[in-house]
């Protein structure tokens, strides 16, 4: 049983200078970053043995390994982890948490002590009902519908000949913030490849929207956070990756066609109640910067400098304000790089408001081999825990999930230091 202890912490920050609408890392922050991150031991902390952060002070626990974990619960040789930064891996008591990728099935463990319960096998895209927490949303070939993972009971809200290939997102898609309405991508019979919202508690499928309309190749489309807008990304011949939001209906309302701006992100309602999308921007004026866009008028807001961040979460919708910030790169290069955020192997959390507030989650000591070796951190609904994946210094693995717990009222505030 792995108890939950509230901690009172000391965070070491370095010193970040911002210019105007720029970023500057002074060259004693940097060099005080590299002696900070060190060496980390060459063996990852023991299987369900919680250890604590060197730099953050935080609890964090190991919760996977290769082999036969009981109760039909089977991780692979090469990686066992839960499925990507903006999938949701808790239910919304955090009594149950899923391990997706590279597991016997889809597996769940007890949400808290991270034991193993048991597998389901399932070919069909599931994600967590934000409010229900024994129930997971799903989209079949041909039908949409509730299951509840423990007793393995499926209750069907919509079937249809009309479409075939119907997916969740797919890989990106999430039900909106009330638990109401989900996009689905599928091909219709004409053979056209076409989106559309449904409605879980209506039962109500809106107007096929076509996504030949759209330039590119379609990536996926998910739902707004409020369940009245939809997003699409694109991508063009040349690799450029634009988004579109459309309204439930089919109407466009915006079209974001700079490369990336952003992408590798998230979306949520921000503490002003204004919908929005953080991720890594690809392109100028905020290339490689963490951004938050408005879905109502694009408009941008640089919330952390140039640097190696890779992807975010904002999983945490009963904890709003904090984006979850995974950063892959090698620490003794970002050193060499004053004017870059201060962060390699690691994840931060930074405010969403742009006051710059930056906390230390974890210090991952991960170094990234391929997609399977990337950390991305992903928050619980309430933030208290954060999942995230490293293999812990060797590349090609084995990649194991750790969770940190974050006692956020004890967290101590930091923030960017800030000169004329």
């Amino acid at each position: 049983m792995i108890m939950q202890q509230s901690r009172s912490l000391v965070f070491s920050m370095c010193a970040i200078v911002i210019v105007a609408a720029s970023f500057a890392v002074s060259h004693t922050g940097a060099a005080a970053f590299a002696q900070l991150l060190g060496v980390q031991s060459n063996s990852p902390p023991a299987y369900l043995v919680e250890a604590n952060d060197p730099v953050s002070g935080l609890a964090f626990t190991r919760i996977t390994k290769p082999g036969d974990l009981g109760n039909g619960v089977e991780c692979g040789e090469d990686f066992c982890s839960h499925r990507y930064s903006s999938a949701q891996a808790w239910n919304s008591d955090q009594s149950l948490l899923l391990i997706s990728r590279g597991c016997s099935g889809l597996c769940f463990f007890d949400g808290r002590t991270f034991s193993p319960l048991f597998f389901r096998a399932r070919t069909d895209n599931c994600e967590w009902s934000p409010h229900n927490p024994q129930q997971m949303i799903c989209v079949g070939n041909s039908d949409i519908h509730l299951w509840t993972p423990r007793d393995d009971v499926d209750s069907v809200l919509f079937t249809t000949t009309l479409y075939k290939n119907m997916q969740f997102g797919p890989g990106k898609g999430n039900p909106s913030m009330d638990g109401q309405r989900i996009v689905v991508r599928a091909t219709a019979n004409s053979g056209k490849l076409v989106a559309f919202v449904y409605d879980l508690r209506t039962r109500t499928k809106y107007p096929d929207i076509d996504l030949s309309r759209l330039p590119g190749k379609n990536g996926y489309c998910t739902i707004a956070p409020l369940g009245e807008k939809l997003v699409c990304f694109q991508t063009l011949d040349d690799d450029t990756q634009q988004t579109f939001i459309l309204s439930k209906e089919g109407m466009l309302l915006q079209s974001w066609l700079e490369n990336h701006r952003p992408g590798h992100g998230d979306m949520t309602v921000d503490p002003n109640g204004v919908e929005i999308m953080v991720g890594i921007s690809k392109s100028k004026p905020d290339k490689y910067q963490v951004i938050s866009r408005r879905l109502d008028n694009g408009l941008v807001t640089s919330l952390l400098p140039y640097g190696e961040a890779t992807h975010v979460s904002l999983r945490a919708i009963n904890q709003n304000g904090w984006a979850i910030i995974s950063y892959e790169g090698d620490p003794v290069d970002i050193a060499k790089h004053p004017k870059w955020a201060p962060y390699a192997r690691q994840i931060v959390a930074v405010a969403l408001d742009g006051s710059g507030q930056v906390h230390r989650i974890a210090r991952t000591n991960n170094v990234k081999s391929d997609y399977n070796s990337e950390a991305h951190a992903s928050s619980s609904p309430d933030g208290s825990q954060i999942i995230w994946s490293s293999n812990w210094g060797k590349p090609g693995g084995p990649v194991y999930d750790f969770v940190t717990q974050v006692p956020w009222t004890d967290l101590k505030e930091t923030k960017w230091s800030k000169t004329q």
